[in-house]
Order: C-alpha cells, then structure tokens, then sequence
C-alpha cells in the first residue's frame, strides 16, 4: 500500500512509525528541522516505555512520491488551501484523502441529505479552492484521538490513545474505507469504520469548539475550566448552542453535555491545543474549530450568540498576541 502522510508533526510521525514497521510503502511530508532529522537519523517513536527507530522517505517535496493509494493530512485545517497545488503529484485516479484534522472540514456537505447537500462552507475553504482542486469524491473522514508530542526533531512520543475514526461522508462502507480500516487495524491501531462519521466529528468538536476558545482567554486547563463553577456554565452555554446547530443537521449525541465536560475534566491538568498554539506563537485553528459551528448555525437558522462572543474575543486575544 502507498500511503502518502502530509503534514509529518507529532500525530503523522506516529502514523508513519506504525505504517512503515507493518511493511508499507510510505512516505512522509514534513519541513525544517524535523525532516532535516528524519532524513539524517530516521525517525524514532517513543511508545509504552520503548523506543524504536525506522528508515523513512521523508520529503518537502511531495513531486519525489508519485501517486499513492491514500494521502492521510495531518495538517491543521487552516494549512491545506495553501498547499492543494502543491499535492496534485500525489493524485492517481483512485487517491483517497484522508482528513485526519479536527473541526468542521472542507467536504462535511458532501454527500449530506438535507438542503446544505454539496453546499461549500467558507470558514472551511475560502473560496471553494480545495472542493475544486482536490475534489470531495476522494474525501474519507477521520476523527483523530492519540495525542503526541515532538520531543525534538525527529523524535515524537506517544502520550495515549491509538483510535482513528473513519467514514466516508456517505456513510458507505466502500471498498476503500474498509482496506484502510484493515491496514490501520494491522498496524496496531484501533480504526472501526463509522456509518455516520459526523456524530463522531461532532462528539470531538463539542470540545475543541469550546474548551479550547475559552482557554485562550482564560490560561487554564481542562481540569480548572470544568471545575470552576462560572468558566463551567459559559462552556456549558457554548456545548448547548453547538448542539442545536449539530442536532439541526442530522447528528446525535449519545451524551449529555455534563458528561462531555466530565470527561474533559477527567484528562486533568491539560492545556488545550489551542492554547499551546496561542504560547508558541502558532496560528489558532479558530476557522475549524469555531468557526465553522458558527457558519453551520446560520445556515440552519440556529443562533450561536454566545460561541460568537468568545471567538470574538479570542480573535482580539490572538492579534494582540501577535
């Protein structure tokens, strides 16, 4: 199997690992001092107490890959229109893109029954640029749940978690959902494929729509944003305005929203990833994240007025940030 990861940070690294130790032929995208290791000294995977190292093909040019049977994007959201071009070498007839990427995505309209069927969202993909250059046939959908980290270039450590959700928008369990499911599961990851990845994608995003916005206002953790009495109402606030969007559009939860923030509370003394972005300097994913519930509320008619207020005050916080 050919498997292109685009975006090699912490979660691709892991993926690539895996991959390449179950025999497949992979290649792994990246860029600066990252790749620069990779490419010197392999890439090396800290997991369960060990530590193993594998060769890899590892590349900032994906030209040098040729076509593969998948492309699993790592990347952020907000990165992928600014490199579609730059993937088309990856391309063959049959390439599936695999959308490892948290939030509401380019192709979450594709293939939905209801009035947004195909409808285009521009918090996702301004202008449309990445429907039309990759196409939303080749989207398969995946809800990511490890959570790594980069000790130093080249070397990444697996905190928890081996769960990838897949789907395809139409809830088919097609020939190419199902072998990537099976080469995942040979991998040593747990891959089930979903009839309906967006309840999946929702169940996350109730999260990262809310803990992670108020967290860039708040500096705190998982732990304190779900103890704290008043920060815990807000959240709760935002999870029933995200809900209503999301029951609009066909989701069920199979959780209440006092459970979801329970189960955030109990990862503890976390800092979100949005926050962590926010500390180093990185752009937040607030289009995906925040954005796109917004976007999706009103073109259901569902009001979102608290989310709103929030994504407008981490937007000042972030460019007074820099």
């Amino acid at each position: 199997m050919k498997i292109c990861i685009y975006g090699a940070g912490a979660i691709g690294a892991y993926l690539g690992v895996e991959l390449i130790d179950a025999g497949h032929d992979v290649t792994l995208i990246a860029r600066g001092p990252h790749l620069a290791a990779m490419q010197a000294k392999g890439l090396t995977l800290q997991i369960n107490g060990q530590s193993k190292t594998v060769a890899v093909k590892a590349t900032d040019n994906p030209a040098e890959a040729g076509p593969q049977d998948y492309i699993i994007v790592t990347l952020k959201a907000h990165s992928v229109a600014a490199i579609v071009d730059q993937m088309q070498p990856l391309l063959g007839p049959e390439t599936a893109v695999v959308t490892a990427q948290n939030g509401v995505l380019w192709w979450y309209c594709y293939a939905l029954e209801g009035p947004l069927n195909n409808q285009r969202l521009e918090t996702a993909d301004p202008g449309g640029r990445i429907w039309d250059t990759l196409g939303p046939e080749r989207a398969i959908g995946c809800v990511v749940y490890p959570s790594c980290e980069i000790v130093e270039p080249g070397v990444v450590r697996h905190l928890e978690g081996n769960r990838f959700m897949l789907g395809e928008p139409d809830g088919s369990k097609s020939d190419r959902v199902v072998a990537l499911s099976r080469v995942l599961t040979e991998a040593g990851f747990k891959a089930p494929v979903r009839k309906r990845i967006r309840d999946d994608t929702w169940f996350k995003l109730l999260g990262n729509a809310t803990f992670n916005p108020v967290s860039v206002l708040t500096g705190a953790t998982l732990e304190a944003m779900g103890t704290d009495p008043a920060t815990r109402e807000l959240i709760h606030q935002m999870m029933t305005e995200a809900t209503a969007v999301a029951e609009k559009l066909g989701v069920r939860f199979a959780m209440s929203i006092d459970k979801r923030i329970d189960g955030a509370v109990a990862v503890g003394a976390h800092k979100t990833s949005m926050l962590q972005d926010l500390e180093a300097g990185r752009p937040l994913e607030l289009d995906a994240l925040v954005g796109g519930v917004i976007e999706l509320g009103r073109l259901v008619g569902v009001p979102t007025p608290t989310i709103e207020q929030i994504l407008n005050l981490v937007r000042l916080r972030a460019a007074t940030a820099g």
